[in-house]
């Protein structure tokens, strides 16, 4: 079918810049002035809606980009932000001619102001935290001022600091009570005891926090400020470094070349955090969570020390291609012995990241659930990983299993490669419009499902939420446009109506002294095949179910500068009409929700949590804290259902998974998790609840036959 289909979406979202950017060339020494030059012309060259330069784009990048690099007004004092407010309009001719002195004149100040507090930092631990005193903390950080002077900056600070000692110090006194009320025999610590603990701990989390800042280099500060501009432009064009892109990239396939673990710097070391089931370290079972590498070695060549390395230079070390060998020194965790582990490189699959099912079981009745996280795809080789083709491959052993009707599940699936999006929905309909795509200069294109074949024709539903969004909203919308499945979920979802584009910004240069990244820019809008966008409106719900979310601004129209809404012709489709009773299903489903306690618990949940959200003012004092806390316990309790709840679903592995699965226990344990979740998921007991309602034309149709005869 559809490699045809693939090769069109791609050639759409390609098109304008390989025909607009392929022959200039730039050559300028100045790195950052370089960049800025080719982001620039790719931006004016290639972005979906062009934007003035001007004033009042000036302003807009002035504000942005002092919020990203200090967004809680920690750092900087009010007497910087008048010598600054002398660029706040200039910004927009210093981008048109690369002058980069408003940069140099805050990252210098910047790193100016960070020394200092770093400095002074170790003077609020001199005397302990005075929980008795009656004051509180503003973290309204978008009306605060700015620190007048340092005196007041370090009362910002210290007031902070002791915010979090707060928590930590009322977590251990909760744990000690439980502790003791299990065992009668344990020595209590004091209090003052459990405040020096909790205080060094907040020490140690700060020291941290800038041994992390003071590996940022001045070209980590340099890609905000490119960003405080390029994102004026919409929130999701938006500039990569060298390492960032790798990390895009990785996120897309779901797969790299490496060793199979999750590293975080500590102490000035690099510890193993995680480790990645199937990946080389999770096989040879030689290093466990905790271990910290000193030294990495290139297999015989000398070891480098990575103690006091930038977290990024040292997986850059640790890295490499599929079959090569690396020598990590390690420290051990549990005797801090020193040892040298040498492993093998391999390709390591992010399981998180791909297509899973279930077997589902309800009144004797047999469905089928595939949860999708993202939609993935190998640009390097698309016929062997990509979301479309695993998701066929989930149904077709669920409809092994004898499935009813199947949920596809695509909660907090924020999309990924587009051009899988085509050829998964074809995968329920029959051939016909997928979804149309304007791009710049109002080309518009409607891409299709040309192959008739169907390889699930039974009962859908597809589950969304808030952050379903992009490709995942372009199936949903194309499913729910045809009446091929029902949506259930949220109000409505993301609302991304754009398509973006890598593209490579060393094809400009005209010599490879540089790696200048990468720029992620939108070059189309899509539409459903009704005419209307999903940008800002999101797929709405067929049936609603209220979430613990339902009132926080998340979507869309929440990020800054979204494109707006807007609509096109409809494209020419016909609806599937293969359902005997789609809207009494729905109409059932939302009587059953609206009588339901549990939902209406839900909803009043999604109110408070909203509520306490917008509080922007803590007290320090213990007591107050705790008077507080103690009535939040007393009113949440009354959600303890929500979290109690369970419902009347069976899952069963399916019978081509069994062995696989369970010849590894972590495997199985993390699939036991999963269906332990399950249990849990109101939604997908609803869902279910739809399924086993929803009739078939043509299954009535053979019973009326079978009558007859």
């Amino acid at each position: 079918m559809k490699k045809k289909l693939v090769i069109v979406f791609v050639g759409i979202s390609l098109f304008l810049i390989s025909w607009n950017l392929g022959d200039v060339k730039f050559d300028d020494p100045n790195k950052d002035k370089l960049l800025i030059e080719i982001v620039k012309y790719v931006l004016d060259k290639g972005h979906y809606q062009s934007k003035d330069v001007n004033d009042e784009l000036s302003e807009k990048i002035f504000n942005s980009y002092l919020d990203l690099i200090d967004s809680q007004k920690k750092y900087f004092l009010n007497s910087d932000i008048k010598e600054f407010k002398k660029y706040k309009l200039k910004l927009d001719d210093q981008w048109l001619s690369y002058d980069l002195t408003f940069f140099s004149l805050t990252f210098e100040r910047l790193i100016q102001r960070m020394n200092e507090v770093e400095t002074f930092i170790p003077t609020l631990f001199t005397k302990p935290f005075n929980f008795e005193l009656n004051e509180d903390i503003n973290v309204d950080f978008k009306n605060i001022s700015y620190p007048k002077n340092n005196k007041e900056r370090i009362d910002r600070w210290r007031k902070q600091l002791k915010y979090t000692a707060l928590d930590i110090y009322d977590i251990k006194i909760s744990e000690q009570k439980l502790s003791f009320k299990n065992n009668k025999e344990l020595k209590l610590k004091s209090n003052s005891e459990l405040l020096k603990e909790s205080t060094d701990l907040v020490k140690k989390n700060i020291n941290q926090v800038f041994d992390l800042m003071n590996d940022l280099e001045k070209k980590d500060w340099f890609s905000t400020y490119i960003n405080s501009f390029v994102t004026q432009f919409d929130p999701h064009t938006y500039y990569f470094q060298p390492e960032a892109k790798d990390r895009f990239d990785m996120s897309i396939s779901g797969k790299f070349d490496g060793i199979g673990a999750r590293l975080s710097k500590k102490d000035g070391g690099i510890e193993i955090v995680d480790i990645i089931l199937g990946g080389p370290v999770w096989r040879d079972k030689k290093i466990q969570i905790g271990d910290e590498i000193i030294k990495v070695g290139q297999a015989n060549q000398t070891p480098v020390d990575v103690i006091g390395m930038r977290l990024e230079d040292a997986i850059k070390l640790i890295k490499g291609p599929k079959g090569t060998e690396v020598r990590l020194t390690l420290r051990k965790k549990l005797d801090g012995e020193i040892k040298i582990v040498p492993i093998i490189r391999d390709e390591v699959l992010l399981e998180e990241t791909y297509a899973k099912s279930t077997v589902i079981k309800k009144d004797n009745k047999t469905f089928g659930l595939i949860s999708l996280p993202k939609f993935y795809v190998d640009f390097d080789n698309y016929k062997e990983k990509n979301c479309a083709a695993d998701v066929k491959k989930e149904i077709l052993k669920l409809k092994k299993e004898g499935i009813e009707g199947l949920v596809l599940d695509l909660r907090n699936n924020g999309g990924g490669a587009l051009q899988t999006v085509v050829e998964m929905t074809g995968l329920f309909i029959e051939k016909g419009p997928i979804v149309q795509v304007k791009s710049t200069g109002n080309k518009k294109q409607i891409l299709f499902d040309k192959d008739p074949s169907l390889v699930w024709d039974g009962p859908l539903v597809v589950l969304v939420n808030q952050m379903s969004a992009s490709a995942s909203e372009i199936l949903a919308a194309a499913l729910q446009d045809y009446g091929r499945a029902i949506i259930i979920g949220s109000t409505q979802s993301f609302g991304k109506g754009t398509v973006q584009n890598i593209v490579d910004l060393n094809r400009f240069l005209s010599n490879s002294q540089f790696d200048l990244g990468a720029l992620k820019i939108t070059t189309d809008k899509f539409y459903r095949i009704s005419g209307g966008s999903v940008q800002i409106e999101g797929v709405k719900s067929d049936i609603i179910i209220p979430n613990s979310y339902s009132f926080l601004e998340i979507g869309e129209s929440d990020e800054k500068n979204p494109l707006s809404w807007d609509k096109i012709d409809p494209a020419p489709y016909d609806l599937w009409d293969g359902y005997f009773n789609f809207k009494d299903v729905v109409s059932n489903s939302k009587n059953r929700i609206n009588e339901n306690p549990l939902a209406s618990l839900i909803n009043e949940n999604a109110k408070w949590i909203s509520a306490k959200r917008d509080l922007k003012s803590f007290s320090l004092n213990y007591n107050s804290f705790k008077k507080t806390q103690n009535i939040d316990k007393n009113y949440i309790s009354k959600f303890d259902k929500i979290k109690d709840y369970k419902n009347d679903l069976m899952f069963e592995l399916l019978a081509s998974e069994k062995e696989s699965l369970q010849s590894s226990n972590e495997l199985l344990d993390r699939r036991k998790k999963w269906h332990s979740s399950l249990n849990s998921d109101f939604y997908l007991n609803e869902s279910i609840n739809v399924l086993s309602s929803l009739k078939l034309k043509n299954i009535e149709v053979k019973k009326i036959l079978a009558k007859i005869d």
